[in-house]
């Protein structure tokens, strides 16, 4: 006989086997009062740290006011203050923001705008990139072949180019950066030719792909290319961007503009919002009616961002987020020289990956047990790559250098309890 009482789907796995009672901070404290330094940041989303005082005096002040004010319907003026404030953090011309819940639904906003600006059908895409779980979006979306089984055909028109993931190829970055680049352009003459490519996406550093930056090289390749073909250059932003990198955005590092930015995870603490940043004329280009949405943009989520954005400023979140990086990369490193299975460091401030290889094979099995051990020790962390190899470092923005010495210490302890 069924049973009928109401259960979570089994296809929801839980990476730990904490249950979370309460958040302060870095920390979760499980119901049994066990606190955990929380190095996974709900996968990058609570940059503030969890339950910071200000955003939720933001958000109880904007619940006791107005919780749901669809924002096709009728204004909801946390909204406009939010563009003003993130208009003074995105670089010029990018002064237009259309809000959405998730930061799949913003790539999909992007599909449906880069096509509609440009007349144009296809998208380029980066091997290793990951975009989102929607159709739109995981059609753009090769950083595991486990997202997209089972639900094939994915949307047309997308072409997927290598990523100068040097490590990855056994060459120097340089090398890795001029294959690229000449595979993009073959590209051009092969699959897509660029009277008929409406935009470039890329995550600036890739995020569930393994932790893998860009260079300045072959981004500024890809500004060179978009200009020269009409062609819209397309950040994802979505885990790298809001200090985590140790600058405001990844692309910062780079010094390259794109054409559209792509926000969500760190942009409200917690709170479902995201946001696709471009010009008013570029967005002006888009038809009627192709943004919108139910819950997009909403009232509380809306004021938890402009608190988020307020802390970040004041409390100098992204200065503290390279400050971090450096001390947490400068550990690893230690480490690497007793572990040699540490196989790779990289990654950008606060967003640290660590690739644990046996011999020349990626060892997901290491990684998972390694991260089993931290969680009994009471720090919580993530893994990713195709293989699950990587140890992901990924603590909120608030972190200081005693929890990121303890973190490694743990670490260092796992490792051992593995070896």
């Amino acid at each position: 006989m069924t049973d009928h009482k109401g259960k979570l789907s089994p296809l929801l796995k839980q990476a730990t086997g904490v249950t979370a009672a309460k958040g302060e901070g870095a920390y979760i404290i499980d119901p049994e009062g066990r606190r955990y330094l929380d190095f996974t940041s709900g996968i990058g989303v609570t940059s503030t740290g969890h339950c910071h005082p200000k955003v939720v005096e933001a958000a109880q002040k904007q619940v006791a006011t107005m919780v749901h004010a669809q924002a096709t319907t009728v204004m909801n003026p946390r909204l406009p203050e939010l563009a003003e404030k993130l208009g003074e953090l995105t670089p010029d011309p990018l002064n237009a923001f259309f809000f959405s819940n998730a930061g799949t639904e913003a790539v999909e906003g992007a599909i449906r705008l880069v096509r509609q600006a440009t007349e144009r059908p296809n998208i380029i895409v980066f091997h290793g990139g990951f975009h989102g779980r929607t159709m739109g979006s995981l059609s753009l979306t090769t950083s595991s072949v486990g997202l997209r089984a089972g639900v094939s055909p994915m949307m047309s028109g997308v072409v997927v180019a290598p990523f100068p993931h040097a490590f990855h190829y056994g060459w120097s970055e340089e090398e890795a950066t001029d294959f690229c680049l000449r595979e993009l352009d073959r590209i051009f003459v092969t699959y897509s030719a660029p009277k008929e490519t409406a935009a470039m996406f890329i995550e600036p550093v890739q995020g569930e792909g393994g932790y893998v930056p860009a260079n300045t090289q072959f981004m500024q390749g890809l500004r060179e290319r978009c200009d020269q073909h009409g062609i819209m250059l397309v950040f994802d932003e979505v885990q790298a961007g809001f200090g985590r990198s140790g600058k405001f955005w990844a692309h910062d590092h780079f010094g390259v503009t794109p054409d559209a930015i792509l926000i969500a995870k760190g942009l409200a603490s917690g709170f479902p919002i995201s946001a696709l940043a471009a010009s008013e004329e570029t967005m002006a280009k888009g038809w009627p009616g192709s943004q919108g949405g139910t819950y997009g943009g909403n009232a509380v989520s809306a004021a938890a961002a402009i608190a988020t954005i307020d802390v970040i400023r004041e409390e100098g979140l992204v200065d503290n987020a390279e400050r971090m990086g450096q001390r947490l990369r400068s550990n690893l490193e230690s480490l690497k020289k007793d572990y040699p299975d540490m196989a790779d460091i990289r990654g950008m401030g606060l967003m640290l990956g660590v690739e644990m290889r046996r011999g020349d094979s990626p060892d997901g099995e290491r990684a998972g047990n390694i991260l089993k051990e931290c969680e009994k020790r009471g720090l919580l962390m993530l893994r990713c790559g195709p293989y699950q190899e990587i140890v992901r470092w990924l603590p909120p923005l608030i972190v200081n250098q005693a929890q990121i010495d303890e973190a490694t210490r743990i670490f260092e302890e796992a490792l051992k309890a593995t070896a």
